[in-house]
């Protein structure tokens, strides 16, 4: 099983939020800067994630984003959820029939698979965004976010994805 590009930078932009001083806005400028990626995606994912209620959105010169929800509230399952088309892991899984399998009958392979994929995201909803950003000096500082929660615009020599 392997997450989509577009999941690991709503985590990411989600754990950026979640560090930042309670209600303090950050912009797509701040975190595409901290974590050196794509300033279209990070779009995408904050329209995704504010329609899904996770993130809030502020308009205007001196708007932002922020949390809308506390970290503690948000489990990383749903951040997942909210960002993964499907957990299909295999043709036979996937929502839209039209699969020719012979054996769909009797699988025993596609139960295995779907149970697979629910104790993945079961693992996922036992940890929460307030687990992922605990350790909120170390983070801070390679993301350049100083202790108040104010960004510093530092790029860090994070991997680009």
């Amino acid at each position: 099983m392997r997450l989509t590009v577009y999941s690991d930078y709503a985590l990411r932009l989600m754990m950026y939020l979640g560090l930042r001083k309670s209600g303090s806005l950050s912009t797509i400028d701040d975190v595409a800067a901290a974590y050196g990626i794509s300033k279209a995606h990070l779009m995408k994912i904050t329209h995704e994630l504010g329609k899904k209620g996770l993130v809030e959105t502020v308009r205007g010169r001196q708007g932002g984003m922020r949390l809308a929800q506390d970290p503690s509230s948000i489990r990383v399952g749903d951040i997942v959820r909210a960002c993964e088309p499907d957990f299909a892991l295999v043709p036979c899984m996937e929502a839209e029939g039209g699969n020719t399998c012979a054996v769909l009958p009797a699988c025993i392979l596609k139960r295995a698979l779907a149970t697979a994929a629910s104790a993945f995201l079961d693992v996922l909803d036992g940890y929460t965004l307030a687990d992922l950003v605990g350790p909120t000096t170390a983070l801070r500082q390679l993301l350049g976010i100083e202790n108040s929660g104010t960004p510093q615009h530092k790029i860090s020599n994070l991997p680009q994805s």
